[in-house]
């Protein structure tokens, strides 16, 4: 499944450690942006590791991208640079 993943964290720390979980599942796209091309289990082991690192006040968004969704992306400006991505 193709999610986009964004997240609202003001702690730095914690926002470092959901950034490196992100990270370790898909193409880091924009600040607080994701994009992951990941399994259901994978998905559930994601989302657990995410809630085991945020608080009270923290954010984080998850959105399932269908096949027409991901179509109709478009991206305007400077691409961002992909180290380590499983999503074209």
């Amino acid at each position: 499944m193709r999610l986009a993943i964004t997240y609202d964290i003001s702690d730095n720390r914690t926002r470092t450690r959901v950034f490196r979980i992100l990270e370790s599942y898909g193409a880091w796209k924009q600040y607080s942006v994701f994009e992951l091309e990941i399994s259901d289990i994978q998905r559930l082991q994601m989302e657990d590791d995410i809630k085991a690192e945020i608080g009270a006040g923290d954010k984080v968004r998850i959105y399932v991208l269908c096949e027409r969704c991901v179509g109709a992306i478009t991206d305007l400006g400077l691409k961002m640079p992909e180290k380590k991505s499983n999503v074209i």
